[in-house]
């Protein structure tokens, strides 16, 4: 594997301000696979200000939306040429069994690149309308300015793509800070679009920890953060945006549930819920760990359950028969093995799984797919992100109590309902507070639908038309002929104005 020692700033291979170095690790072997540059401050302003200048007097925010769907289909097709190499490099750095890498971590960016394409491609970027005060009204849609765009280690190409290709396609600048446990496919994004032929200073790539983070959402050259991570960062974020009156967007933590309704088949639940709730070692902040079952059938469930989870294949994550890949980090290890301790402190019952090292696994950073029965809601392990293979069964008495305990949660993400009668799940769906839910489904994560959640799972949408005009200010401008504009006109308190010749607006 090539280390890049150098940072890829305003589209160009630049050497750091420093020497320091990040160390990408196997979660798998726990060696040292790679060493890549660590930005500095120093990295960032420069990152800002080219970013700033390409924004500011630069060709990309004025280009025709056409042409910049154009480079970002032909960003795409280079993208799916490499989408094998892509997720062996993803399941060398953060240990996602091979089969999610190739079906999630590195399929689905391709597919949203061209659905993103297709959303700008079809977008109404101006609307002419008649006013009613005699003047026409034009509503144009022009980018926000210069991003700051700061993604996690989870889903680390799903995630960048979802940032970076709308907020370039609404003609913005991007600063994008990737997590440094995941630095490596990050540089292979930054090689991708150096083939494209965007202007110089559009985008840069700096992957790198807490500290550059910070910094980058502080600074004063950034318009608008998209920020996704924990919802204590997220408060963070929030208050320095809030401060500086900067756009925010924030998708943050959540502890969704999966409401099991009383004619629901166990088989087909127990399945479901190895994507609803592990999907990716349960590393989602989709993962509806809370698993609601009605009391009466509790055994059934909880039985289904178990046998589908005991029965995991759980190991070398290049091994195409491995479900459940190693944590990213041995404090990430640390802390599930705390919370399946703090389950056991607090009651729960333990069904499978545990603190232990799964059998035959000597290192690496391994957690035992563990379920709970007898699960109070009230408890830490059931409203607490744990970001790890863990699931929680908990009893409900009928539907109105089971919608009770789904939103009784500081989080509102995703979340699910399984019946075969879908009159009745949508209906239960449509009470549960959460951004993203599915019926008979873990959750839709389609690029054309909208995402995103409630209360403390963040503010504002990603994908979808939704997501792209996250990136976009909305400008009106009021015309009135060139004979009457000479003529000056009264405001609605009574001042006199000349008329003013449009310029700029929807000009995207």
């Amino acid at each position: 594997m090539s280390p890049r020692h150098q940072l890829y700033i305003g589209g160009q291979w630049l050497d750091p301000a420093t020497s320091a170095t990040i160390e990408v690790i196997s979660p798998h072997t726990e060696q040292v696979i790679a060493r890549v540059a660590d930005p500095a401050t120093a990295d960032v302003d420069r990152a800002v200000a080219a970013a700033r200048s390409a924004f500011d007097t630069g060709p990309w925010p004025r280009t025709d939306p056409q042409e910049r769907v154009a480079i970002i289909r032909e960003l795409a097709r280079f993208y799916r040429a490499r989408e094998d190499e892509l997720a062996q490099l993803i399941t060398t750095e953060m240990g996602a069994p091979i089969t999610f890498s190739r079906s999630a971590h590195a399929k689905l960016p391709g597919i949203m690149m061209s659905a993103f394409a297709d959303i700008a491609a079809n977008y109404r970027w101006r609307d002419t309308r008649a006013g009613f005060l005699g003047r026409d009204v034009v509503v144009g849609h022009e980018p926000v300015g210069v991003v700051a765009a700061i993604i996690p280690w989870n889903m680390p190409m799903f995630l960048l793509v979802g940032k970076l290709i709308p907020a370039l396609l609404a003609g913005c600048a991007v600063v994008l800070k990737p997590s440094p446990e995941t630095a490596l496919d990050a540089h292979h994004m930054a090689e991708l679009l150096d083939r494209v032929g965007l202007p110089p200073g559009v985008v840069s790539i700096l992957p790198g920890g807490r500290e550059v983070g910070r910094y980058l959402v502080a600074h004063p050259g950034v318009d608008k953060v998209s920020f996704t991570g924990s919802t204590g960062a997220g408060r963070q974020v929030a208050e320095v945006c809030g401060a500086a009156l900067r756009r925010v967007s924030l998708e943050l933590g959540g502890k969704s549930a999966a409401v099991v309704l009383d004619d629901a088949d166990p088989g087909a639940v127990a399945t479901g819920m190895l994507v609803a709730g592990l999907m990716n070692g349960g590393q989602a902040c989709v993962a509806q760990t809370r698993v609601l079952v009605p009391r009466r059938r509790e055994h059934e469930f909880v039985d289904a359950l178990a046998g589908v989870i005991e029965n995991l294949t759980v190991g070398d994550p290049f091994d195409p028969a491995t479900r459940i890949g190693p944590m990213v980090s041995h404090r990430q290890q640390q802390r599930v093995r705390d919370y399946i301790e703090l389950g056991q402190r607090a009651g729960a019952r333990l069904l499978v799984g545990g603190t232990d090292l799964p059998e035959g696994i000597e290192r690496g950073w391994y957690v035992r797919p563990t379920l709970f029965a007898d699960v109070d809601n009230s408890s830490r392990i059931a409203q607490e992100e744990i970001f790890g293979p863990v699931l929680s069964v908990i009893t409900y008495t009928d539907d109105e109590h089971a919608i009770q305990l789904a939103n009784d949660s500081e989080y509102g993400l995703s979340g699910s309902v399984w019946s075969p009668d879908l009159e009745r799940a949508t209906a239960i769906a449509r009470r549960v507070r959460a951004g993203t839910l599915g019926i008979n489904e873990p959750y839709s994560m389609d690029p054309v639908a909208p995402f995103g959640g409630v209360k403390n799972s963040g503010i504002g949408r990603e994908f979808g038309t939704e997501g792209l005009e996250s990136y976009l200010d909305t400008v009106s401008l009021s015309i009135r002929s060139a004979a009457k504009a000479m003529v000056p006109q009264p405001d609605t308190a009574g001042t006199a104005r000349a008329g003013a010749p449009p310029s700029g607006i929807g000009s995207s």
